[in-house]
């Protein structure tokens, strides 16, 4: 069984055929699903998914990209959404310099007071960081955020620094989220993080509708492509598929604390 740590299924390209999709995944064998919040909007809308289907939990945020759109009047109705049943975690959140979207000031004030709403509430974050990995780590070295008695603090998504920083996230108590671009044939870095860091550390995701494997790079994404990145994964350790596919499902029940 697989566990989805990270999908956008509230997306528009999945709304003619979303009950079908997830209802593929599911058959295909992925056990659990969770849906990421990348705005107020999409926060709600993953809220909705997971009363919907019970194999659906939730995570609620503002991505970088949205972080212009943040003032507090929005924030205390993110407080308010992060209560909301099968919310397992705070995000989409961090830094995107490659973008841009938002300024980098704003983004990363935002990331701050994201990253100090989850320690209130005492929930994980996922992490997007694209082109601004030094400067996540110094708002996560800041804001040290608890391991939840080895549960873990937070996951990287779809890592594409190097395994030296990924090593130095671990340390603080944070999973390494790997997605499709392991597949792909400039995945040099992906690869030796891979390599380098327990699979214990490890969740994996699709980012779907984002982000597909080989050989469905350019088309839309989904959950049953999970097995792509397994099957990667247990190249590069050399340990079978079938041994990923249990331990990352295990870190998943286990960071998202569901049972």
């Amino acid at each position: 069984m697989y566990f989805e740590s990270h999908a956008h299924y509230d997306d528009s390209r999945f709304n003619k055929d979303r009950h079908n999709v997830l209802s593929s995944c599911h058959n295909a064998g992925v056990e659990y699903i969770v849906n990421i919040g990348a705005d107020m909007q999409s926060s709600k809308k993953s809220i909705q998914l997971a009363a919907e289907y019970d194999f659906i939990y939730a995570s609620v945020g503002v991505h970088p990209h949205n972080a212009k759109e943040l003032d507090e009047s929005s924030f205390l109705g993110l407080k308010k959404l992060t209560k909301a049943a099968k919310v397992v975690a705070l995000g989409e959140i961090g830094l995107d310099f490659h973008y841009d979207h938002s300024p980098r000031d704003v983004q990363r004030k935002w990331f701050e007071f994201q990253m100090e709403l989850a320690k209130d509430c005492g929930l994980p974050v996922v992490i997007h960081s694209r082109e601004a990995i030094a400067e996540t780590f110094d708002v996560v070295k800041n804001i040290l955020l608890s391991e939840r008695g080895g549960k873990g603090a937070g996951v990287v998504h779809c890592y594409s620094g190097s395994s030296e920083m990924a090593r130095k996230f671990v340390e603080l108590g944070y999973f390494i989220g790997i997605a499709g671009p392991v597949t792909y044939k400039s995945a040099g870095k992906i690869v030796e993080t891979v390599k380098n860091i327990p699979l214990e550390r490890i969740l994996i995701e699709t980012d779907c509708p984002y982000l597909s494997p080989e050989p469905f790079r350019g088309k839309r994404n989904d959950s049953q492509n999970l097995k792509f990145i397994c099957e990667k994964i247990s190249e590069i350790k050399q340990i079978d598929p079938e041994k990923v596919e249990e331990i990352t499902s295990n870190n998943g029940k286990t960071f998202f604390d569901i049972k």
